[in-house]
């Protein structure tokens, strides 16, 4: 194949730079063909250095058709923000949820709002979740389904307690806990009213006068309805347990409410217990040797004075060994034997070894109190990878040393109170030092001079924190409500395999959380929450609950809220039939509990109060990975205990928000941002500019959510810099369909231009792969399907080919109503696939459309319409194969004007192919599709080679073997060259 050029004089249309659209150039593949290519020729008429005049005095400006439209390029300044609350207010933004509330349709779509706290001030963190679920939402809505979206909001628990109380200061220490709850209350509202603006101004879809409060009454109700229906069934008890306490909150704390400090620092020691009763089989082998001690390494000093015991595994190796530097005898782990002697600057000479089965029955002594016995006990919670291989169990301080004492009856008597310093049951030395603190120093010092200090080194490690106070945390046994997760626990994980979980391992994550967690703690010592509904009695450790007790409190609730349980007398809280049973009003034994729920099952329960319909299942939680552990589990945990059903069909996880360059976002480091800086801008706008609410959704559309995100400056540029660009050919378009009416002027598609016919192809595929992306709710891939069409099929390709067509045809010519056909499709097609993520933007382009009779809001119109008509298999391989031709042409002559050049295609005979004949049927035209698509003064079609091919042609030559397979066509070879240039 050869291509020729020949001047063409001045005057031709000015020409948009070309692309490489379609690959490697190759033919259309054909069924029945083959055969190879041989030339085209490329020839200049004017010369390589003829240029366009430019005609500056417009004497032709009124023989175009030019586009028009009042729609603008830019929005500069405050006209973004600005127009945005103009849609909002025009297109009726706040009426949106009601209105397709009231539809009459088959499908419903629930996505259950997980309640973010009422704490604080909006942050990126709320604007990315809420505006992902009101993508997906929107996206359900515009395909048919009703959506049911109560946003709700956490007001409980101990973050909202402590900031009131530090406003309060000294204070807070004469309030009662009637006049905390007010003032808790006031504050979580004056929150909610913040966060609920921040909201509406995003563009989230809601019925905003029907949210739900966990501290309202009903909500409030139906959480009590929960617990007593689980306590009902022996799935909540009280017990005397270990738990994580935070001494700055003094509270227990569920795993979910705690946070790892990777660089925490601990002072571990290596610790002698002194050998005193040896098993048979160690009797045997140290018979007439020195003392003999076990080793033993810990991490949490404070906790030695409440030692019981020390574990051993029993399937393990032992050594019996002596030190070189102090010719003492050891017993510890086989496998630990150099790396503790390396740890102690000495060396170890192993006398024997031995199984940890033969250590069992024998005792050794406390190295605090030698009058006291530590018996050595098998456990598998004794591992080998770091310490000795023997375990120091303190009941009270392990929830591993807990099921230890369970099984061989040891004490779990606790030596630390509510604010973490020994009581006096620890002894004198210790009393009334916080454990953490002075009280380590005390326990390390006795310990020295008990002569059973062996080491004491710093140690940077993961340690629990408390998430609100941001410190450290203990484990103290205490009486506490718990949750039983043993059969809970099995039923949840079967469930779990019918849930679809995005991204799928989220799935794993949640599961090893839940494997991870022994028991659930629901009880908490404060009092800014919904109480557990038990009486406890005067002076025997007694409570009192049952289904008339919690019926009764349940319609005190849901009149007054759970104010009641500390405003009302006890023998007001109580049923009169229950009064009379334990001494009447005047005798009464029973005092309302001061414990109030978890938050965890706060929310947890929501599920119960907000889903709709008897199967109360949503079709997505949609929330940050911080929840697998959380809320989702919450919810899991809940509905598994009541009804043995998930609470969920599908759960998207996202990651969290970061700095620009990936750090965590610190006041200090100066990298927060604000998302009303953002929207309105900040007080140096040339630094802080007003982009808008679109470009906040821009950018949490196109992020990888699934990981984590980053934004800042550079991210915010970029995504307004992209809304730009769509803004640049959503104008094109608007300004091209004036004059245009779809019901009257369309072009049946067959009868289109071959080109607009495959715009059409292309536009179904492009149609397709955008609703198949919402449905995985990978907005990402839906921003970059649009911006690959806009930027290659239309701006780069098709809008530099039909200019000319929409130009300088008469306006009702079927060539330019064809190419309007087109237009309008695309227009509307690329107006709906984006309308979840930019509403803002989408309904302005609504307002735009020329042909609209009553401008109506796009969301209320429907999903994108596509017709089968438009898939045309056979026409995408031929128009590519032209268009490969094509970018030949256009890469032969770069940074020249196409229209300057004739352009000479000459194939084998019997290869002048359909789509060839279908672009042009006579051998030259200036006029044809095919012209147009090469964008030069005229094409020749020629079955052999010309007799004389004139020096100033730019030859390129192509072959091509296509074999045919079925109905597919495999390309085996293509070479191409430029043999010289112009």
């Amino acid at each position: 194949m050869r291509w020729g050029l020949r001047p063409r004089g001045p005057g031709a249309a000015a020409v948009v730079a070309a692309r490489n659209l379609c690959g490697p150039p190759r033919l259309p593949c054909l069924p029945g063909w083959r055969g190879t290519a041989r030339r085209l020729l490329v020839r200049s008429v004017t010369g390589a250095s003829n240029q366009l005049q430019n005609s500056t005095d417009g004497r032709y400006r009124d023989t175009v058709l030019l586009p028009q439209t009042s729609f603008p390029m830019k929005l500069l300044g405050r006209q973004q923000p600005d127009t945005e609350l103009e849609i909002q207010q025009k297109c009726g933004f706040s009426e949106l949820y009601s209105w397709q509330r009231e539809r009459k349709v088959k499908t419903e779509f629930c996505l259950h709002d997980g309640p973010p706290y009422a704490n604080g001030d909006p942050h990126v963190g709320h604007a990315l979740n809420k505006i992902l679920k009101d993508i997906a939402n929107r996206f359900h809505m515009m395909r048919g389904s009703k959506i049911h979206f109560v946003p709700g909001w956490d007001c409980h628990g101990l973050p909202i307690e402590l900031k009131v109380l530090s406003e309060l200061g000294g204070k807070a220490q004469n309030l009662s806990a009637v006049e905390i709850r007010e003032k808790a209350r006031s504050f979580a509202k004056a929150a909610i009213e913040k966060q609920k603006s921040a909201f509406i101004r995003w563009g989230i879809m809601a019925d905003w006068n029907n949210c739900y409060c966990t501290f309202d009454g009903s909500y409030e109700a139906r959480q009590l309805r929960i617990f007593y229906q689980m306590y009902d069934k022996g799935l909540i008890y009280r017990s005397y347990k270990p738990v994580f306490w935070s001494p700055s909150s003094r509270t227990a704390l569920a795993e979910a409410e705690l946070e790892y400090n990777p660089e925490h620092v601990s002072r571990s020691i290596y610790v002698k217990f002194p050998l005193l009763k040896p098993s048979p089989k160690l009797a045997s082998l140290i018979d007439g040797s020195p003392p003999v001690s076990f080793l033993v390494w810990t991490t949490q000093p404070w906790t030695i004075p409440a030692n019981q015991a020390v574990c051993y595994m029993p399937e393990s190796k032992y050594a019996l060994v002596k030190c070189s530097k102090s010719g003492d005898l050891y017993i510890l782990a086989a496998d630990k034997v150099t790396s503790v002697a390396s740890v102690l600057e000495t060396t170890f000479e192993v006398i024997s070894t031995f199984s940890g089965v033969d250590l069992e029955s024998g005792t050794c002594t406390h190295p605090l109190i030698p009058e006291k016995v530590s018996p050595l006990l098998p456990a598998n919670h004794v591992t080998m990878t770091k310490g000795t291989g023997l375990v120091h169990t303190a009941p009270a301080h392990g929830m591993e040393d807990y099921s230890v004492a369970s099984q061989h009856n040891l004490s779990t008597d606790c030596l630390v109170d509510e604010d973490g310093v020994f009581t006096d049951v620890a002894g004198p030395e210790l009393q009334n030092k916080a454990v953490l603190e002075e009280g380590t120093d005390v326990v390390i010092k006795m310990l020295q001079a008990a002569k059973n200090l062996l080491k004491e080194e710093k140690l940077v490690h993961s340690y629990p924190y408390d998430w609100r106070t941001k410190k450290p945390v203990v484990i103290r046994a205490s009486k506490q409500w718990f949750v039983n997760l043993t059969d809970v626990k099995t039923t949840a994980k079967e469930l779990l395999k019918k849930v679809k979980f995005i991204p799928g391992a989220a799935l794993n994550a949640m599961v090893e959380m839940l494997d991870r967690r022994p028991y659930w703690c629901i009880s908490r010592q404060r009092v800014w929450g919904v109480p557990i509904p038990v009486f406890h009695h005067k002076t025997k450790d007694e409570f009192l609950i049952n289904s008339q007790t919690i019926e009764h409190i349940i319609k005190l609730v849901e009149q007054h809220g759970s104010d009641v349980w500390w405003t009302l007398p006890p023998e007001q809280l109580l049923p009169k039939e229950v009064l009379s049973q334990v001494g009447g009003p005047d005798a009464l034994e029973y005092v309302p509990g001061q414990d109030i729920l978890d938050i965890w099952f706060d929310s947890g329960t929501s599920w119960f109060s907000v889903l709709p319909g008897t199967d109360q299942r949503a079709d997505l939680y949609l929330e940050g990975k911080d929840q697998l552990g959380g809320w989702f589990q919450s919810s899991l945990l809940t509905s598994v205990a009541a009804r043995k059903k998930a609470p969920f069909k599908t759960v998207v996880v996202h990651g969290f928000t970061l700095g620009e360059k990936g750090e965590k976002m610190s006041k200090s480091l100066g990298n927060v941002v604000d998302p009303d800086v953002v929207i309105n801008g900040g007080q140096d706008q040339s630094k802080e500019p007003p982009y808008g609410a679109d470009v906040l959704r821009w950018w949490v559309a196109e992020s990888n959510v699934f990981t984590e995100v980053t934004i800042g400056p550079s991210v915010l540029n970029a995504a307004r810099d992209d809304i730009s660009k769509l803004r640049n050919t959503l104008r094109f378009l608007l300004g091209n369909v004036t004059g245009f009416n779809p019901e009257t002027d369309s072009i049946p598609v067959n009868n289109m231009y071959v080109i607009d016919q495959y715009m059409l192809h292309l536009l179904q595929d492009l149609a397709n792969k955008i609703t198949d992306s919402y449905k995985q709710y990978d907005f990402g891939k839906v921003i970059r399907l649009l911006q690959a069409f806009y930027t290659r099929e239309l701006s780069n390709f098709y809008f530099s080919i039909i200019k000319d067509r929409l130009y300088c045809e008469n306006a009702e010519d079927p060539k330019r109503r064809s190419c309007q056909t087109a237009l309008a499709q695309i227009l509307d097609v690329m107006v709906r696939s984006f309308a979840p993520i930019l509403p803002h933007l989408a309904e302005e382009v609504f307002q735009h459309i020329p042909y609209s009779k009553e401008p109506k809001s796009v969301f209320r119109t429907g999903w994108i319409n596509t017709s089968s008509i438009w898939k045309k298999p056979g026409l995408e391989e031929a128009m590519e194969s032209a268009c490969a031709m094509r970018d030949s042409f256009l890469g032969s002559i770069p940074g020249k004007n196409a229209a300057e050049y004739k352009v000479t295609i000459v194939i084998e005979p019997g290869l002048l192919f359909e789509i060839i004949e279908m672009l042009q049927a006579e051998e030259t035209s200036s006029t044809s599709q095919l012209n147009e698509l090469m964008m030069a003064s005229e094409t020749t079609l020629l079955s052999q080679e010309p007799r004389t091919i004139a020096g100033d042609v730019i030859e390129l030559q192509g072959t091509f073997l296509i074999n045919l397979e079925g109905e597919e066509a495999r390309v085996t070879s293509d070479i191409w060259r430029t043999d010289r240039q112009l």
